[in-house]
C-alpha cells in the first residue's frame, strides 16, 4: 500500500512514522523549501502526549523541551499580577505535560521517520483524480503518483482540501474565525532573557496580548494575539509593522522586543481560527490535522490532536486490511466526537484568554487567585483539556 501526504508538519510527519510501521510505502510533499524555523511554543499533553509516548518519542522530545515554573502574567511594570503553577497544572493532567517549541516537536518527529520514507521539499499537490483502486496524484513539478491513498496534512489551508471538496473546502466555506490575530518570532534581547527566563510571561492586558519565553539558545520567543474588528480581511503584508503598530504602546519589556522583532519573512502570522467540514475524506483522499480539525492555539491542544489523530488513521487503516475506504469512515466515525469536543472548549474558552473588558481581565485575576486552593488546578485542567479521550480505545 502507498500513501502520497502532503504537509511535512506535526500531523503529516507522524503520519508518515505509524504508516510505515505498518508496512506502507510513503511520500511526504512538502511545498516550503526547508523545515520551517518559524513556530511558538506549545504546551503538548492529552491524548497526542500518550501517542507519543506510544511511537517511542518523548526521550527525544523532553530532551527538546523547557521546564516551566508558571505562567505568570505582569503589568507594564513586570510586576505579577496573576499566575498559574505549571507544577500543579501537570500533576492534574497524570504528569502528561511538556512545553516545547512547535518547531522542535517537528523536528523529533522528522529524526523518528523510517529510512524509507520519502520526504520531499519544494513540491506540492495540484492535481488528484480519484479513482476505484487508487488515486492518481499530479505534482508541482509535473510528475505523477499513484497511490492508495492521498492525505491532505497541509494546514488550515489546506490545497488537498480545496482540491477534493472544491468550493466546499476553500477556507471561506470551512474557516470558523475567532476574531484574533497572532503572530510570533524570535528576538535576541539579555535584558528580556533574564527577566522571563524559566517562566511563561504574559501582558496582564485587555484586546492584546504578548507572551514571552527564554529559550536555551539564549533567544526569546514571542507570540502575540490580539482581537480584530473584522475577522475576514486580509492578513497585512508589512507583518513586522502591523505587529509592532499593534502592540507599540504597551509597557515592561514589549517595546525592547518590538524594536528587536525581524523581518516580515521570518515572523508567523495568521488568524486564529478552527477548521469545521462536514465530512474529512472522499474517496481515498482523506484529511487529517488543523487541514480538517483545527481547535485554534488558543486551544493548546492542536500539536497534541494532530499525533493523535494520525495515529488513530493510521491504526484504522491497518486494521482495515487494504480496505481503504473502510478505514476512512472508521477513523472518522472515531475521531470527529473527540476533535469537535476540544474545538468547542477552545471556542468557549476565548474570552478568558484574551479579555475584551477590564471587567473580565479582573475575573481571570481572580479565578487565577483560586489556583492555589485543593482541586482547583484538576478542575482547570479538565476546563482547558476537555472530555478525555483513552487512545487505546481509538486504535482498536
Amino acid at each position: 500500500m502507498k500513501a502520497v501526504i502532503c504537509g511535512a508538519g506535526i500531523a503529516g510527519l507522524a503520519l508518515a512514522h505509524q504508516l510505515a510501521a505498518h508496512g506502507w510505502q510513503v511520500e511526504i510533499v512538502e511545498h516550503a523549501q526547508g523545515p520551517r524555523e518559524q513556530g511558538y511554543m506549545i504546551d503538548f499533553f492529552g491524548v497526542g502526549f500518550e501517542a507519543a509516548e506510544e511511537m517511542g518519542l518523548l526521550p527525544r522530545l523532553r530532551e527538546l523541551g523547557y521546564l516551566i515554573s508558571e505562567a505568570a502574567f505582569v503589568d507594564e511594570r513586570g510586576r505579577r499580577r496573576a499566575g498559574l503553577d505549571y507544577g500543579e497544572f501537570s500533576a492534574a493532567t497524570g504528569g502528561k505535560l511538556l512545553s516545547i517549541m512547535r518547531p522542535d516537536l517537528e523536528l523529533a518527529l522528522r529524526e523518528s521517520l523510517p529510512a524509507e520514507v520519502e520526504l520531499r521539499y519544494s513540491l506540492t499537490v495540484t492535481d488528484a483524480d480519484d479513482q476505484d483502486d487508487g488515486v492518481r496524484v499530479t505534482l508541482s513539478d509535473g510528475s505523477v503518483r499513484d497511490a492508495d491513498l492521498l492525505v491532505g496534512a497541509d494546514g488550515i489551508h489546506s490545497t488537498v482540501r480545496s482540491l477534493a471538496f472544491g468550493q466546499e473546502g476553500t477556507d471561506e466555506h470551512c474557516l470558523r474565525q475567532l476574531g484574533f490575530h497572532t503572530a510570533a518570532f524570535v528576538f535576541d534581547d539579555p535584558q528580556v532573557y533574564e527577566q522571563v527566563e524559566g517562566r511563561f510571561c504574559l501582558t496582564d492586558t485587555v484586546g492584546r496580548q504578548m507572551g514571552f519565553y527564554a529559550l536555551r539558545s539564549g533567544k526569546v520567543a514571542a507570540f502575540t494575539v490580539h482581537r480584530v474588528d473584522d475577522p475576514s480581511a486580509p492578513l497585512p503584508q508589512d507583518t513586522r509593522s502591523a505587529v509592532r503598530d499593534i502592540y507599540g504602546s504597551l509597557g515592561w519589556v514589549v517595546p525592547r522586543a518590538l524594536a528587536a522583532c525581524p523581518p516580515s519573512e521570518e515572523i508567523y502570522y495568521d488568524h486564529v481560527a478552527q477548521t469545521v467540514l462536514p465530512r474529512w475524506s472522499r474517496g481515498r483522499t482523506v484529511l487529517v490535522g488543523d487541514a480538517c480539525y483545527a481547535v485554534s492555539l488558543l486551544a493548546g491542544q492542536g500539536a497534541s490532536l494532530g499525533v493523535a489523530g494520525a495515529h488513530v488513521l493510521a491504526a484504522q487503516l491497518a486494521a482495515a486490511d487494504g480496505d481503504v475506504r473502510a478505514g476512512l469512515e472508521r477513523y472518522e466515525q472515531l475521531w470527529r466526537p473527540v476533535a469537535e469536543d476540544k474545538q468547542r472548549v477552545a471556542h468557549q474558552g476565548t474570552r478568558w484568554f484574551l479579555p475584551n473588558s477590564a471587567a473580565r481581565l479582573r475575573l481571570r485575576r481572580a479565578a487565577m487567585r483560586l489556583t492555589g486552593l485543593p482541586g482547583v488546578n484538576r478542575l482547570i485542567a479538565s476546563t482547558v483539556t476537555g472530555k478525555p479521550a483513552e487512545l487505546s480505545q481509538l486504535t482498536k
